[in-house]
C-alpha cells in the first residue's frame, strides 16, 4: 500500500483547523480523508472506519479531553501524529506513553502536514518492528530456559550428561515433528507431574 492509499481519520473539533489539515492531505495526494468535528464516540468511529493513521488537533488542550484521546491512543495500535498549539512536559510524556507518534506543538500548516504525516507512519513502524523484536527475544529467551529446564531433569532422572539430554531432546522433536521448546515443556510438564 502506497501513503498515498492510507485511510486518515483527522479528529478536530476545529473546522478551520481541520480543512488546513484536509487541505495539506489532499495536496499531498491523499484521497481516503474522514474530518471528524466531535470526540466523543470517537472509539467507534475509529473502529468502523479501521483508518490507517489518525490525526488529531487539538488547538486549546484540556485535561479530561487529553486523558480521552490517551485513552483512546493507548488501544488503537496505528500511527497518530498530535497537533496542539501549547503543551507542557507532563502532556508530552503521556502522549508518548499514550503511542503518540508524532507530537507537534504550534505547528499547523498545510505545506508541514505530509512531511509530518510520513514521519509519523515511519516511526510508528521503527518502534513496532522493536516490539516484534523484543517479543521474539523474550520468547527465545523462554524456550531456552524451558529446554535448559528438561535437560536438568534429564540428566537427573535418566543419568545422562548434558549433551546426550540435548540430543535425546533434539532427536525426539525431529521424530515427532515438533519445535524442541515443545518437547522440552512436555518434559518440564511430565515431571512436574511425577516429582
Amino acid at each position: 500500500m502506497s501513503n498515498t492509499d492510507l485511510t486518515i481519520l483527522v479528529i478536530d473539533e476545529n473546522a478551520v483547523r481541520a480543512a488546513i489539515i484536509d487541505e495539506g492531505l489532499r495536496e499531498a495526494g491523499h484521497t481516503h480523508v474522514t474530518v471528524v468535528h466531535e470526540v466523543n464516540g470517537i472509539a467507534r468511529i475509529v473502529e468502523t472506519l479501521a483508518p490507517d493513521v489518525i490525526i488529531i488537533d487539538i488547538e486549546n488542550p484540556n485535561r479530561d479531553m487529553m486523558e480521552h484521546l490517551f485513552q483512546l491512543t493507548r488501544t488503537v495500535e496505528r500511527p497518530i501524529a498530535m497537533f496542539v498549539d501549547r503543551s507542557d512536559t507532563a502532556s508530552i510524556e503521556a502522549a508518548v506513553d499514550a503511542g503518540v507518534s508524532a507530537y507537534i506543538v504550534d505547528g499547523l500548516k498545510k505545506e508541514r502536514v505530509k512531511p509530518i504525516l510520513d514521519m509519523a507512519v515511519s516511526r510508528f513502524n521503527a518502534f513496532s518492528r522493536l516490539q516484534r523484536e523484543l517479543a521474539e527475544a523474550r520468547s527465545a529467551l523462554e524456550e531456552r530456559k524451558i529446554i535448559e529446564r528438561a535437560k536438568g531433569i534429564l540428566m537427573k532422572m535418566r543419568g545422562l550428561s548434558e549433551e546426550e539430554a540435548f540430543a535425546l531432546l533434539r532427536q525426539t522433536a525431529m521424530n515427532e515433528k515438533k519445535k524442541l521448546a515443545d518437547i522440552a515443556q512436555s518434559v518440564v510438564t511430565a515431571a512436574g507431574l511425577l516429582l
